[in-house]
Order: C-alpha cells, then sequence, then structure tokens
C-alpha cells in the first residue's frame, strides 16, 4: 500500500538561482562528505511550482562531488508532474513528503522555504523525523530566504540534531547585520525578543557592524569581516574570513538555541 505523504502542499513560490548562497555553503562545508560516499544521493525537499532549484542543486553540487544524484522531492503531484520534462541524468523527481521516499538514505537533504509555512511546535518533530532519514555523515539544511535570494538564514542539522545557523546575505543590500532577522527560520523567527539568545545574538552583530563603520569606505564586505572578527570574542562562530568574504557567518547552533539564556558561549573550541 503506497503511503500517503507527510505535510502539506506550500505556495510553491520559487525563483531561479534563489538558493544559490545556500548552495554555496552546502557545497563547501558538506563538499568532502559527498566525495566520500559512494553514491551521494541529495534531496530538494519541497521544491515547489518549478522545478529550478533541484536544477541547480544538482549543477552546484557536482562542482563539489561530480558523483552526486539529486532527488526533487514534492508534496503536490500535478509539481511532480510538472517537472518530469527537466529530468536528466543524475536528475529525477518523485512525489512525497516528509517521509523522504527514497530506499537509500540521503548524504543530503535540502528544506528550503517549506517550514515557513508549518507552526513553531511542528518543528522539532519534523527535523526528527528527517534527521533520521539521513546518512550516518549526512546533513540536514533547513532555512529560509526572500524571493530573489539576497538574505537567507539556515540551520544544518546532523543525524543527531542541529549544528549550527549560517546567516548570508548580498552585503549591498543590508542597513544592518538585523535586517536578516525576518528570514530566520521557523525554529529561531519568533524567538527574536528580548531574553532570547538569537536577539542577543543580533544586537552584538549589529553593535560590531556599527563599530566596523570605518570599513566601510574599503566596501560592505570588508566592513562584514570586521564585524564578525569583532563577533568571534564573544560567540562560537564555525567560520572565518575565507566564507565570510562570501557574505555568510556561521555560529554553533547551541549558542542560539531558543531558552539558551543568554547565548554567549566563552569557550569557542
Amino acid at each position: 500500500m503506497h503511503q500517503r505523504p507527510i505535510g502539506t502542499v506550500t505556495r510553491g513560490t520559487t525563483n531561479p538561482n534563489r538558493l544559490r548562497r545556500m548552495d554555496r555553503w552546502i557545497a563547501a562545508a558538506h563538499g568532502p562528505a559527498l566525495r566520500r560516499a559512494d553514491s551521494p544521493v541529495a534531496v530538494d525537499l519541497g521544491y515547489g511550482a518549478a522545478p529550478w532549484t533541484a536544477v541547480e542543486l544538482l549543477a552546484r553540487l557536482r562542482t563539489a562531488a561530480p558523483h552526486t544524484r539529486v532527488v526533487g522531492v514534492e508534496i503536490d503531484p500535478e509539481r511532480v508532474a510538472a517537472a518530469q520534462p527537466y529530468a536528466r541524468e543524475g536528475l529525477t523527481f518523485r512525489h512525497g513528503g516528509f517521509e523522504v521516499p527514497l530506499a537509500e538514505p540521503p548524504s543530503l537533504i535540502r528544506a528550503a522555504n517549506v517550514l515557513r509555512q508549518y507552526d513553531e511546535d511542528q518543528v522539532a518533530a519534523v527535523w526528527e523525523r528527517l534527521c533520521a532519514r539521513l546518512a550516518p555523515d549526512g546533513l540536514l539544511v533547513e532555512g529560509t530566504c526572500d524571493e530573489i535570494g539576497r538574505r537567507h538564514v539556515w540551520v544544518a542539522l546532523g543525524p543527531g540534531g542541529p549544528r549550527t545557523v549560517t546567516f548570508a546575505a548580498r552585503l549591498g543590500s543590508l542597513d544592518r547585520p538585523s535586517d536578516l532577522a525576518e528570514r530566520l527560520p521557523k525554529a529561531l523567527i519568533h524567538r527574536n525578543v528580548p531574553g532570547e539568545p538569537v536577539h542577543a545574538f543580533l544586537r552584538d552583530f549589529d553593535r560590531a557592524w556599527a563599530t566596523a563603520a570605518p570599513y566601510a569606505s574599503l566596501g560592505a564586505r570588508q566592513r562584514w569581516i570586521a564585524a564578525a572578527r569583532s563577533l568571534a570574542a564573544d560567540w562560537p562562530l564555525r567560520d572565518d574570513a575565507r566564507r565570510w568574504r562570501q557574505g555568510e557567518l556561521t555560529v554553533a547552533w547551541e549558542a542560539l538555541r531558543p531558552g539558551g539564556g543568554t547565548g554567549r558561549v566563552p569557550d569557542r573550541g
């Protein structure tokens, strides 16, 4: 008997190149694990009304691991049917939801702009279900971006749960880092209030950005790097200037975990 897909149909809005920042980070951060896998499979979960993001994910991951395959999974059967003309070597489309209807455990599940449309109290169960489907060294990347991919925030999770939160932006579009608050993933967006770690983090990031104002004459990228270096004194950042140059910044999940107190973690080891 065919299992009914788990989840609900999302709005499905999508645009070409919308997820480029997330894809670029995945290729850099998860590329080594994909290359180690014998036959890595990446899932684009909830790709939407058009399959652009799945097509692009295949191209971008293959720059890091040429033998990667991508499966686009959608809960709306009409979207699956509409995507079939885009299937090719290494790219297929299937009807399904959070159960992830693959025989083999995927090396990557990317769920972008999916949980945004769910309630916050549903997030933990979905994360747990998706993480349980991962290969032993697999990665779940779940987050939210704007319609053209200028601002993006995502959580990276392994089989054991959440690991990091990454903030990424086209830096010329930012007045201050806290502009990214509107794109926080569902697990964090309602926690951007005084007393919560993510609020303290964005407050400190804004202060570091303001202090780094003299670097603005060298460009927004140099200002971002200077702000990140300052922020690293008090927050457990998990990347360095190589990623900061890309308009990214990654912090340990434990520092931003809802209800985690001040969020500051002095030990950056």
